[in-house]
């Protein structure tokens, strides 16, 4: 008995695929939504020329700070649970305040593609960790089985006002979007910007809090070094991430310097 023959995958097929692989894709044509999603937030000062180093014009710097951050997502949309950590830089485009997404780590490779390839998120596989132990919040990282940050905080201490918890988790987000072309120069490279939408902060409080990192070739967090703490938060909050949008074409606009 002759079997039909399979149907050729025209370019109306190709042009409706979201990803790779094109017959099981890596993550969901979803919207994520975030329910629950916990945050241990430590911001420190840090080295300016280490700082300055590391974040592209036309991004400013005017004070050496960085955001350390834990995320335990409870619930996701098409993604379910993960944990996140990473490193978020205060900048200034322009006269607007944000933040610029400088490292991140997750153990969800569905999350982990969808971030990058959807938007440009500077995601990386990693094993962090959140979660609450002898009256401290603990938030932890690992690259592999290397430790490369421990952080440590309070646990509840005092509360923190609910519009301060909002401030400092739904500030626009910039990010670098780097795509290769076949011969390996770069096909786009992009500042874009997000921001979150859909808020509600369920919990926030505040208290005393500690970071260590730690030098790892793959996972270079200690390359901006903690010289003092600044403030710590723990926030608990529904939230929706925005769509990426461009603000700078680096291959097509001058150069910012």
């Amino acid at each position: 008995m002759k079997h039909a023959p399979a149907p050729r995958l025209g370019r109306a097929h190709l042009v409706r695929a979201l990803n790779t692989p094109l017959t099981a894709p890596a993550y969901a044509p979803a919207t994520a939504r975030f329910t629950d999603r916990e945050y241990l937030n430590i911001v420190y000062r840090t080295d300016p020329d280490a700082l300055r180093a590391v974040v592209p014009e036309p991004l400013r710097v005017d004070e050496p700070l960085v955001r350390f951050e834990v995320m335990k997502m409870a619930d996701v949309t098409a993604y379910g649970p993960y944990v996140e950590a990473g490193q978020a830089i205060p900048v200034l485009y322009g006269d607007e305040r944000g933040e610029y997404l400088h490292a991140m780590y997750l153990d969800s490779f569905a999350a982990t593609a969808a971030g990058r390839e959807v938007s440009a998120y500077p995601k990386a596989m990693g094993a962090p960790a959140l979660y609450a132990e002898h009256a401290a919040l603990v938030g932890t990282l690992d690259y592999g089985s290397v430790r490369v940050a421990t952080a440590t905080m309070g646990y509840k201490h005092h509360p923190l006002d609910p519009g301060l918890a909002r401030e400092q988790i739904a500030v626009p987000t910039y990010m670098l979007k780097i795509v290769p072309g076949y011969d390996g120069t770069p096909r786009v490279c992009e500042l874009v910007r997000t921001q979150i939408t859909d808020l509600v902060v369920k919990e926030a409080h505040t208290g005393p809090a500690r970071l260590q990192l730690f030098e790892h070739v793959l996972a270079p967090l200690a390359d901006l070094p903690v010289r003092e703490i600044v403030s710590a938060s723990h926030i608990v909050t529904d939230l929706t991430l925005d769509r990426a949008v461009p603000v700078h074409d680096y291959l097509t606009e001058e150069d910012p310097s």
